[in-house]
């Protein structure tokens, strides 16, 4: 005698049908079946390697949109003031931003440690421009008070 599939094993077989149905469409598009980790951010106020990443990123953001006011007030935060007077000097000799070392803003940037010691802490800041060229400047920020007190080319 002929039976009807129970609502249990129907909807097991539905499954089924769609999961391989979305691993096919997954395969052929030539992604991945399961999600990829959202992206994230992370630092802590107690690190002057964090304090570097936490500026340019934010100066970035202030230059980009134009907003002069607020990208004083991160160089006056951020920038030891023996640095604030170095940058003002390198820029009236090379008519560009100092911080950025240009005279545009970068489309991307990314901080990457190089190493710590003798109470500082060094980074190098890839900026990537149009055209995805970049460059890199050297920060250097103090450990104890976590000012940045030098940008080199």
């Amino acid at each position: 005698m002929f039976q009807l599939p129970t609502k249990r094993a129907t909807s097991i077989a539905l499954a089924a049908t769609a999961g391989a149905a979305a691993l096919s469409f997954a395969l052929l598009a030539g992604t991945s079946a399961t999600a990829a980790a959202p992206p994230s951010v992370s630092g802590s106020p107690e690190g002057a390697f964090t304090r570097i990443a936490d500026f340019y990123g934010s100066y970035i953001d202030a230059v980009y949109d134009g907003d002069g006011k607020t990208s004083d007030q991160l160089r006056a935060f951020y920038l030891s003031e023996p640095l604030q007077g170095e940058l003002r000097q390198w820029e009236e000799s090379n008519h560009a931003d100092g911080v950025l070392r240009a005279q545009n803003v970068p489309l991307k940037w990314k901080v990457t440690s190089v190493d710590s010691g003798m109470g500082k802490t060094n980074a190098a800041v890839t900026l990537t421009w149009s055209g995805n060229t970049t460059t890199t400047v050297h920060v250097q920020a103090d450990l104890q008070t976590k000012k940045i007190t030098a940008i080199r080319d």
